[in-house]
C-alpha cells in the first residue's frame, strides 16, 4: 500500500465545490469581519470595554490584515500557496485560543493585530488563487455567498452567547472555522498562474487598476464603518437587543441574494450597468438607517445594503483580478479592501465619540458611498468596452 493511496482526491477545479472550499479558505483569515458587529458588542458586553476601545481592537485586527495582505502580494508568486496556507491556518487557530483568556484591552489589541497579520496573508494568498480560476467574478460571488451565510449565523447567535459564556464564545467560533478550512484545504487542486487577459502588451494597466482599488477602499470603509456599530445603532434607536440580533442575522442571510446574482449572471450584462443600478440601491438603503427607530425600517435597511454589498464587492474583486494572471492584483485588491475595512470602524468610533451621533455616521457613509460609485463606474465601463460579452 503506497502513501498515494491515502492522499485525498481533489475536487474539480472549475466546479462549485472547489469554489466553496476556496471561499472557506479566503474567509478563514477574515471571518471576524463578517461578525464584527457581534465582536464589538461582545468586547463591550463581555469585557466592559468602551465603544472606542472595542472599535480600536477591531480596527487593529483589520489593519494587521492589511499588512498581511501586502506581504501576500509577494508571497502569491514566490511561495507555493498550499504549504503557506497550512501554516497560516494553524497559526490562526493558535492565536484565537491565546485570545480567549485575555481581558486587558492593550494585550488583546496586540494579539488581535498579530492575528490580523496572519489572516491577511492567508486571505491575500486565497484571493490570488481565486484570480486564477476560470471565472473569477463567479468564484468571488461564491466567496461572498459563503461569507454572508455564515456571517448571518454568527451575528444571530453570538451576541446571545457572550452574556452567558463571555468573549470566549467569539474566539472559539473563529478557531472552529479555521479548522474546517484546514480540512477542506487538503481537497483543493493546484491552481497554476494563468496568462494576462486584459493588457495586450502584457503589462498592468495602472489607471483602471488604481480606480478600482480606490472604489474598493471607499466602499469597504463606508460599509464597515456602519456595520461595526450596526448592533449598537439599533439599540441607540430604541430597538430591543434580541430583535436587533435576529434582524442582523436575517438580513445577512437575505443578503445572499447579492452574490447569488453575480454567480448566476456573471458579466452577461457587463459591469457598468449592474454596478450603477446596485449602487443607487445602496445609497437608498443606507439612507433608510435614519429611520431605524422603526423596526421594519432597520430590517429593510440591513437587508438592502447587505444584498448590494455582496454584489458590488464580487464585481469589484473580479475587476481587479483582470489585470494580472498571477493573481497579484487580486491580492492587492484584498490589501486595499482590508485597509478600507479597518479604516471604517476607526473613523466611525471617532465620529461617535461619547455622544453617539449615529445620524452623522450615516451621512458620512452616504457621501463616501457616492464617491465610491463615481470612481468604480470608470474602470467598469472600460472593461465592458474591452471585454464585450
Amino acid at each position: 500500500m503506497t502513501t498515494a493511496a491515502f492522499a485525498p482526491s481533489k475536487v474539480d477545479p472549475t466546479g462549485i465545490l472547489a469554489g466553496i472550499m476556496l471561499s472557506f479558505l479566503a474567509t478563514a483569515g477574515l471571518f471576524y469581519v463578517n461578525i464584527m458587529a457581534a465582536i464589538v458588542d461582545g468586547l463591550i458586553t463581555g469585557l466592559g470595554l468602551s465603544e472606542s476601545e472595542a472599535g480600536l481592537i477591531g480596527s487593529a485586527n483589520i489593519y494587521g490584515a492589511s499588512l498581511g495582505a501586502l506581504v501576500a502580494v509577494v508571497l502569491i508568486k514566490a511561495v507555493p500557496w498550499r504549504p503557506a496556507a497550512y501554516v497560516l491556518l494553524i497559526s490562526l487557530i493558535a492565536l484565537d485560543l491565546i485570545s480567549m483568556p485575555i481581558r486587558d484591552a492593550d494585550a488583546l489589541l496586540a494579539v488581535r493585530a498579530i492575528h490580523g497579520l496572519v489572516g491577511g496573508m492567508l486571505v491575500g494568498i486565497a484571493f490570488g488563487v481565486i484570480a486564477r480560476t476560470a471565472q473569477a467574478d463567479r468564484t468571488f460571488g461564491i466567496l461572498l455567498f459563503v461569507q454572508f451565510g455564515l456571517g448571518g449565523l454568527g451575528v444571530m447567535t453570538l451576541p446571545q452567547l457572550v452574556p452567558i459564556y463571555g468573549t470566549q464564545a467569539l474566539f472559539i467560533a473563529l478557531a472552529l472555522f479555521s479548522f474546517a478550512s484546514l480540512v477542506m484545504l487538503t481537497f483543493l487542486p493546484a491552481y497554476p498562474p494563468k496568462p494576462l487577459t486584459v493588457s495586450e502588451g502584457g503589462t498592468v494597466e495602472w489607471r483602471p487598476l488604481f480606480l478600482t482599488l480606490g472604489a474598493i477602499f471607499l466602499f469597504q470603509a463606508a460599509n464597515m464603518g456602519l456595520l461595526a456599530y450596526i448592533f449598537r445603532l439599533g439599540i441607540a434607536y430604541g430597538l430591543e437587543r434580541t430583535y436587533t440580533s435576529y434582524a442582523l442575522g436575517l438580513a445577512t442571510w437575505v443578503a445572499l441574494l447579492g452574490p447569488l446574482c453575480v454567480i448566476l449572471i456573471g458579466t452577461k450584462y457587463g459591469r457598468f450597468l449592474p454596478l450603477a443600478l446596485v449602487m443607487l440601491l445602496t445609497l437608498g438603503g443606507t439612507a433608510i438607517f435614519h429611520f431605524s427607530a422603526n423596526p421594519l425600517a432597520y430590517l429593510v435597511a440591513n437587508c438592502g445594503t447587505g444584498i448590494t454589498w455582496g454584489m458590488v464587492m464580487a464585481y469589484l474583486l473580479g475587476m481587479a483580478s483582470q489585470f494580472d494572471g498571477a493573481g497579484r492584483t487580486a491580492a492587492a485588491a484584498g490589501l486595499v479592501s482590508k485597509i478600507g475595512l479597518a479604516s471604517g470602524p476607526l473613523v466611525a468610533g471617532q465620529l461617535l465619540g461619547d455622544q453617539g451621533d449615529y445620524g452623522m455616521l450615516i451621512n458620512v457613509a452616504l457621501v463616501t458611498l457616492l464617491l465610491s460609485m463615481l470612481v468604480m463606474l470608470v474602470p467598469a465601463r472600460l472593461l465592458d468596452i474591452r471585454q464585450p460579452d
